[in-house]
């Protein structure tokens, strides 16, 4: 019985989800050609709490737990685990004020309705994982930016998802060019839990009623410190909110 209805949910949320995609498409397209980047900035927030908040619709819930005093006037480099292509949505509405820009892979750049446009358009640092070179100049760019807008980049270090839950070594390679282009920038772990397992075999079927949780937790200075120890600090602090027995960085 459970699976049929998260079959029945599944389809419901995808028909919502797809229609959305395409509706926040056509007016991120109008706002970023008439009235700006700031407006743009604004269809992108609404479409990723519509994402987001849209997953009530298959019984489940979202909670996010930030920190109250999280700088404005310094960039962040916000370091999380990655379960799932759903991990995102939350952190760009509930970390909007940061205005966090993604580092990702550049295969999803193309292809799909808002979020593609939407990686293009915002500065995202698009990543050919085959091409080390290209990596490494599209993230010192975004470090460039942070630094000199006070913005925030979003960086998961595992390098690709973990649906299990258990987390992948961290690697301090994406984070090393980030502070090295952002000296200013905070680094502040988020520990996400319960996305895996709510679309464990892609989008469909979904798992429904299932209980999703990002944590923002305390930041990490990074002066006097490696990469590769604020790398170990980073997964350590998630591992311990997660409760989970975490990879050992490398």
């Amino acid at each position: 019985m459970k699976k049929i209805l998260d079959y029945f949910l599944s389809s419901v949320y995808l028909l919502y989800f797809g229609l959305t995609l395409v509706v926040f498409h056509v007016l991120q397209v109008i706002a970023f050609h008439v009235f700006g980047k700031p407006a743009h900035k604004k269809v992108v927030d609404w479409m990723n709490a519509f994402i987001a908040y849209g997953w009530y619709l298959t019984g489940s819930s979202i909670r996010f737990q930030q920190q109250p005093n999280l700088p404005t006037d310094r960039p962040i480099i916000f370091v999380a685990n990655h379960q799932s292509m759903f991990d995102i949505s939350p952190i760009i509405w509930f970390l909007r004020r940061h205005t966090p820009i993604f580092v990702s892979k550049i295969e999803l750049a193309h292809g799909i309705p808002g979020v593609s446009y939407n990686l293009r358009k915002s500065g995202a640092a698009l990543i050919d994982r085959n091409d080390p070179k290209q990596a490494i100049v599209e993230i010192a760019r975004l470090g460039k930016h942070i630094q000199q807008t006070k913005h925030s980049a979003v960086i998961f270090p595992e390098g690709t998802r973990s649906s299990s839950g258990k987390m992948r070594p961290f690697v301090a390679g994406g984070l090393a060019m980030l502070l090295k282009r952002a000296p200013d920038a905070l680094v502040v772990p988020i520990a996400i839990r319960g996305t895996g397992p709510f679309n464990p075999t892609g989008v469909f079927p979904l798992t429904s009623f299932s209980r999703m949780s990002w944590v923002v937790l305390p930041g990490i200075e990074p002066a006097g410190q490696t990469p590769d120890e604020i790398v170990r600090l980073a997964q350590e602090a998630i591992s311990l909110e997660l409760g989970v027995l975490g990879a050992v960085s490398q």
